[in-house]
């Protein structure tokens, strides 16, 4: 096989954009995007979600961050609300039943305003009516004329009571104890001595005529009761009546504006009667004695239970309300009712302090909240699933449960819940959710997976133009130019590592479309362009790679071994990955394999000090199948081998160095020296296979900078899964050194093509008699292994010798 058929053409390095693709100069000449980009899975869940009207269909937004999860759900909800009519107003109003329970009214959007002001206008007119009517001529003259006819039967009562006790020689006196019928004796009273005088007889008969006037007495004053009732029903009838007529004329207007509101109808009724039975309320107030030195603040009476609390105000809201609450603590989602400190450090409250949530502005719309955010804060979830659970919105004091005494507050009527919720989080929350509370699949039924790559089509890059378009139209940057797009384009496909995709985690790029904006103002270019974009990317990395450039000193310096250009047997380059933070380069590292007489198989030195992850013992035990499938079949494996990477003093995971082992391996069996000058990369399965990994560019471009600074020969360069050819960005530079020949990168499908492009020597077919023939890789591997077994054999037959002996 020649291995130069293996070399990728410098066409396959990149994916480049062609900016003539374009039907545009700049992006000023195009128009802004409407909608997203790709996400069509997505969009078709959200329409789904948001068409479902039944319980427990809210949506749940999945994906990561900056993949326009939330920018497109608002655009799709303010096209979809503004078709929708506008919900209710809430307002509370005093309970003149339950004072500590205030009502909730519903009322269309922009009425709750309007009774407000209706009720401030009514009471404004009663304050003057009321007081005109109590000092008017004719309620005073029928008060008297109530009062002197009570008094008047009152002493027709006693004047009979006392003529009849005059006539019977007794009087009718007051005294401390009440009201008493006392014998006289020539017009005054008896004394005790005139008293005790009397014969028995005569005590008797005086006794008998005081126990019938007494009882005469306590009927006049059963008939006094009654007389003092009847005047108070007569006064309060009185009062009624002006009442009503200081009253009604101002009422019935509201009763008749509202009528077909009957629970609103109801508390104006219920207005009307708190009014007229509290008419001493309106009339003026005495001012309070004062004391020289000393001012004492007039105490006037309170009307606020007749004011109507404006809950939630939709008036001159087009469409259905979108809430978006950054915020989602319990008081900031279900409402809260706040307290006036008052002197001497005391709280107090009514129901026009009942403030709304989220959930109530957002009733009759939409809500939208950060699932972290939700989970995070304390009593929020759990109170929003029991919102959801009993379709009602309940303001409660959440610390109630935990006080040692139960303080006395309001306890507002719910309000009923009719609102779409949309929870926008991470896909390990989602699935966190869906897992350990049971709760959420019954009130969250529809999932909007948001995917962070799509499929790299005409139609996708003519949005991309669109969305650059619109971003710099909305910040006020410079516009792009056809190359400058064309550029993002590229960057792009490189953040996901795919040829044929686009990453659509459009936080990075928009952070990319200010950081060129910002280099081309600096060069005072009209236009960003591909090179303003390069720039930026540069500058970022700059900013980043400082750990990079240490390692790469490290190298140059030869602290860190690696050979770029000699031939070593069992030594080989593999490459891997460093993610730190926001950056992400990769590093070649040296691995070395030796094999003996033995035993013991396959040794991990990693696995064996606890430095490898399971992925990577895997792959590791993943070479024994390989050896054991390809040179065990007339034979058992009898070898000792360990396998190291070279200064590793970190954790190592993942199997993508797996073939790499598998070379070092091979090499060391076989006794043929490895190309020094060639990185590997790429796990491998049983049969020889290789398999794609990850991070083919960073690794590759690694490997690369230690080659430059050490010196490019010619013959350097990587070998990679031929599965990974379509991931392949490459960074110019690279790009370059590929097209001039000094850089090299192969693609292989199997151990049997990488081993002959590391030792130019060729794999060997195995032949029908299971042999391979003579002088290839897999002939002299598999002539170590019987040099190995029969040497054991003979170690072991000598040593039962010996103990024979």
């Amino acid at each position: 096989m020649d291995t130069n058929d293996l070399k990728l053409p410098v066409e396959k390095l990149r994916w480049e954009c062609d900016q003539n693709q374009f039907d545009f100069n700049t992006t000023e000449d195009i128009p802004e995007l409407e909608g997203s980009i790709g996400q069509v899975r997505a969009l078709k869940s959200i329409d789904f979600g948001l068409g479902m009207q039944e319980d427990g269909f809210n949506l749940f937004l999945s994906g990561e961050p900056g993949t326009g999860r939330s920018s497109t759900i608002k655009n799709l909800l303010k096209k979809r609300a503004r078709n929708e009519p506008p919900p209710q107003d809430w307002c509370y109003v005093y309970d003149f039943k339950a004072p500590d329970n205030p009502l909730s009214l519903s009322l269309p959007a922009g009425k709750g305003g309007e009774l407000a002001d209706d009720m401030n206008d009514f009471l404004e007119g009663v304050k003057i009516n009321i007081p005109k009517a109590l000092e008017s001529k004719e309620y005073e003259t029928n008060k008297v004329a109530i009062i002197e006819d009570y008094q008047e039967k009152n002493g027709e009562l006693f004047a009979r009571l006392e003529q009849e006790a005059g006539e019977r020689a007794f009087s009718l006196q007051r005294t401390v104890s009440g009201l008493v019928m006392v014998p006289q004796k020539e017009g005054r009273n008896y004394t005790q001595e005139e008293y005790d005088a009397l014969t028995k007889n005569e005590r008797d008969k005086l006794d008998e005529v005081g126990k019938e006037l007494t009882e005469k007495l306590n009927d006049v004053l059963r008939q006094v009761r009654d007389n003092e009732k009847a005047t108070k029903d007569a006064l309060a009838q009185l009062d009624r009546e002006l009442g009503l007529s200081a009253v009604g004329h101002n009422m019935e207007p509201l009763k008749e504006k509202y009528a077909e509101f009957a629970k609103v109808k109801g508390y104006l009724e219920s207005v009307q009667e708190d009014i007229i039975l509290n008419l001493e309320d309106f009339k003026p107030q005495a001012a309070a004695p004062q004391i020289a030195g000393i001012r004492f603040p007039r105490q006037e009476p309170s009307f606020e239970r007749y004011a109507v609390n404006v809950f939630v105000d939709n008036k001159g809201l087009e469409g259905a309300p979108i809430i978006f609450e950054a915020n989602p603590t319990y008081n900031n989602l279900f409402g809260r009712i706040e307290h006036i400190m008052q002197m001497g450090g005391a709280a107090t409250t009514d129901f026009t302090l009942i403030k709304p949530g989220a959930l109530h502005r957002a009733n009759g719309g939409y809500l939208i909240v950060d699932a972290r955010e939700v989970l995070i804060n304390p009593f929020a979830w759990d109170a929003l699933k029991r919102c959801i659970r009993n379709g009602e919105i309940r303001i409660e004091d959440v610390l109630e449960q935990y006080r040692f005494m139960t303080v006395v507050s309001l306890k507002p009527e719910p309000v009923p819940l009719q609102a779409k919720i949309i929870m926008i989080g991470s896909p390990w929350i989602y699935y966190l959710l869906y897992y350990m509370e049971p709760d959420y699949r019954k009130f969250f039924k529809v999932k909007a997976d948001f995917d962070s790559r799509v499929a790299r089509t005409p139609e996708i890059m003519k949005d991309y133009a669109l969305f650059v378009s619109t971003h710099c139209r909305n910040e006020k940057l410079l516009p792009f130019d056809r190359s400058g797009v064309a550029g993002l384009l590229e960057y792009s496909a490189r953040l996901v590592e795919d040829q044929e995709k686009l990453s659509s985690q459009f936080m990075e790029i928009s952070d990319l479309i200010r950081e060129a904006d910002y280099w081309a103002q600096k060069e005072n270019s009209p236009l960003v362009t591909k090179d303003f974009v390069k720039r930026a990317v540069e500058e970022k990395v700059y900013r980043s790679n400082r750990i990079e450039e240490r390692m790469q000193e490290m190298f140059d310096e030869g602290t860190i071994l690696v050979d770029t250009a000699n031939v070593e047997v069992g030594q080989i380059n593999g490459l891997s990955v460093i993610t730190l933070g926001d950056y992400t380069f990769g590093r070649p590292s040296r691995v070395t394999a030796r094999v003996y007489m033995g035993r013991g198989g396959m040794v991990n030195i990693e696995r064996e000090v606890k430095l490898s992850g399971p992925i990577h013992d895997k792959g590791v035990l993943i070479l024994t199948g390989y050896l054991g499938g390809k040179y065990a079949h007339d034979k058992p494996l009898s070898f000792s081998a360990s396998i190291c990477f070279e200064q590793s003093y970190e954790g190592v995971e993942g199997d993508s160095a797996s073939s790499t082992e598998l070379y070092a391996l091979l090499s060391a069996l076989s006794g043929v020296p490895l190309r020094q000058g060639i990185a590997v990369t790429g796990s491998v399965n049983q049969l020889g296979k290789v398999q794609p990994i990850g991070g083919v560019n960073y690794k590759i471009e690694g490997f690369y900078a230690v080659c430059k600074a050490k010196g490019l020969t010619g013959e350097q360069g990587v070998i990679i899964p031929k599965t990974n050819e379509r991931h392949l960005m490459l960074k110019d530079e690279v790009v370059a050194a590929v097209r001039d020949g000094k850089f090299h990168i192969w693609s292989v499908e199997t151990i049997e093509q990488g081993i002959e492009v590391l030792t130019g020597v060729p794999a060997g077919i195995q032949l029908p008699d299971g042999a391979y023939p003579a002088g290839t890789i897999n002939y002299l591997v598999d002539k170590r292994l019987r040099e190995i077994l029969e040497s054991r054999k003979k170690f072991s037959a000598t040593a039962e010798k010996e103990e024979t002996k």
